[in-house]
């Protein structure tokens, strides 16, 4: 624990003296907990304690990424095209798959890579797209609809297809929780609209010692992830139901629970997760099979990316976006770790997958949470300064090729600061701007109009 709370305060000084952030922290994180872990210098050992709080943290990063969709990520037009998308690059991965030499795509190991190459890691995605302030733009807005059916429906895939039981076993016990969830979900509604003791004593104690809405919300996410172990599902589906969940109960949000959710996960649960997951790479197994890793990566940006770019370039609405902001959106979707990290390690405990490859499947989606939005930077910059305009001026004047490029990297610069100017609408996940310096609260007159942003004592 000390060394990893160690590479938690040392990742994030190292990331910020990277120029342009282009290295995330998850990935130095991911690299320390490869090289500490058991199969490097042996400093972190994963124990069963370690493994409980890394659960946890893992349920904290679904939470947090359910609690991010709204309704119309889900039933809005870009939302029918992100599910409508997935379908096909589900249909493609099982073809690749099918036609893979030594894999079987009727079992767990070809079922995990065909889930695996569908997925994008909002979890993962959304602190990086606050940092870069893409959350709230309309890049942001097609990158949450997209990747919500990406997160949502390999949760689902992952809990019908990667059990042992029968089928229909595991639909009608995937039916089963729904039904809980949705109890979950309607006894605070009532409670609410009644307004029973209960909900006004968590809402009065909100913010006293007893932090009534914290512990709420933690029996609701601890609670469906042990109902989800029950039930021998994943316990990803029990933390994303609970995330879902509570943006039902606080549509409009409350900033204060948001921050104190962020501190607790951010601050100590998530980078947990994201070192221990990288104890469990077998770093030398990678070496020894680069070729899988770059094939994978190749892979992703074949099933994952290029659907998602056709499908901006199909779509009525989404048509109009130049080039740049459709291939961001590809990159940015093509992002993927931990529903990686949770397939595999179903597949290696059913002994369907050997370690070795799980290490590969593991350190490739690594690569691409620092990949992929590097590539949709790049995208983002070079679009910015009008890349072809550039080359054909240098190929007419050879000469002039230094000035030329200063030109156009003035004009990226200038681009790149007017997309930053352009208006945000607010995310849960943007608590820098909505909470300067930690103070979240709002004062606001009793009379205020309901417009008026929450004081951060509202109801759940």
């Amino acid at each position: 624990m000390a060394f990893i709370s160690l590479v938690a305060v040392l990742c994030p000084i190292i990331a910020s003296f990277i120029p342009g952030k282009a290295i995330p922290e998850t990935v130095l994180l991911l690299l320390a907990g490869a090289l500490l872990g058991p199969h490097g210098a042996n400093l972190i050992q994963i124990s069963n304690a370690i493994s409980l709080l890394s659960d946890l943290g893992l349920a904290f990063l679904f939470l947090l990424a359910g609690y991010e969709i709204s309704p119309k990520n889900l039933t809005g037009t870009e939302g029918k095209r992100g599910a409508a998308t997935w379908v096909v690059t589900f249909l493609v991965a099982f073809l690749i798959v099918a036609v893979w030499p030594t894999l079987s795509v009727f079992e767990l190991d070809g079922i995990a890579v065909v889930i695996a190459l569908t997925t994008t890691a909002m979890g993962t995605l959304l602190p990086i797209l606050q940092e870069r302030g893409i959350l709230g733009t309309r890049v942001g807005t097609e990158i949450i609809a997209y990747g919500t059916w990406g997160e949502l429906l390999p949760i689902l895939a992952m809990t019908v297809l990667l059990s042992t039981r029968a089928t229909w076993q595991s639909v009608v016990i995937l039916f089963a929780f729904l039904a809980i969830a949705l109890l979950a979900a309607a006894v605070p509604k009532m409670a609410a609209k009644v307004g029973t003791y209960i909900h006004k004593f968590i809402v009065d104690n909100a913010n006293t010692n007893a932090q009534m809405v914290i512990r709420s919300v933690n029996l609701l996410l601890i609670g469906l992830t042990a109902i989800s172990a029950v039930f021998d599902l994943d316990i990803v589906l029990g933390a994303f139901a609970a995330g879902f969940i509570l943006r039902f109960l606080i549509p409009e949000g409350n900033q204060t629970m948001e921050m104190k959710h962020n501190a607790i996960a951010y601050g100590f649960l998530v980078p947990l997760f994201f070192v221990a997951s990288g104890a469990k790479i077998d770093v030398r197994a990678v070496f020894s099979e680069p070729e899988l890793l770059v094939l994978f990566i190749v892979l992703l940006l074949f099933v994952r990316a290029l659907p998602i770019f056709v499908s901006l370039s199909l779509g009525k609405d989404s048509r109009t976006m130049d080039v740049r902001e459709r291939l961001t959106v590809a990159f940015y979707c093509t992002t993927a770790l931990p529903i990686i990290v949770a397939v595999t390690t179903v597949a290696v405990s059913a002994e369907a997958m050997s370690q070795e490859t799980a290490s590969v499947l593991v350190a490739a989606g690594g690569v691409t949470v620092f990949l992929m939005p590097l590539l949709a930077s790049l995208a983002t910059h070079t679009m910015n300064a009008d890349l072809g305009r550039a080359v054909r001026s240098i190929r007419q004047h050879p000469g002039d090729a230094g000035k030329v490029l200063k030109e156009h990297w003035q004009l990226e610069r200038q681009r790149h600061a007017q997309l930053k100017k352009l208006p945000h609408t607010w995310s849960s996940y943007d608590i820098d701007s909505r909470c300067p310096g930690g103070h979240c609260e709002r004062q606001t007159p009793p009379t205020a109009a309901p417009s008026q942003p929450s004081d951060g004592h509202g109801s759940v």
